[in-house]
């Protein structure tokens, strides 16, 4: 079990989107995520954590008290496009 605390997550369309682009990398399973206390926890091998890591980064979800996650201003538009989808997509 992984388990990553992010910046950025608002809504279940946050939610959803964080879940369908983690469900798509190869040996990660069972996505959830706890909107409320931006942590998204998931089943994969450690050996993934990094990786994981960047595609949050990149979904506009940068992991905490890192330094994409310090450029908040960035990742916030990143991830209102990110929530808009998802809400597109449930």
């Amino acid at each position: 079990m992984i388990e990553i605390q992010v910046e950025n997550i608002k809504c279940g369309g946050c939610a959803n989107s964080i879940r369908s682009g983690l469900e798509k990398m190869d040996g990660v399973s069972e996505v959830s995520v706890d909107i409320e206390n931006g942590i998204v926890r998931m089943e994969a091998d450690d050996a993934l954590r990094e990786q994981i890591a960047a595609q949050l980064t990149k979904m506009g979800y940068p992991e905490t008290g890192s330094v994409e996650g310090l450029k908040a201003a960035k990742a916030k538009a990143t991830s209102f496009v990110s929530c808009a989808v998802g809400r597109l997509n449930s």
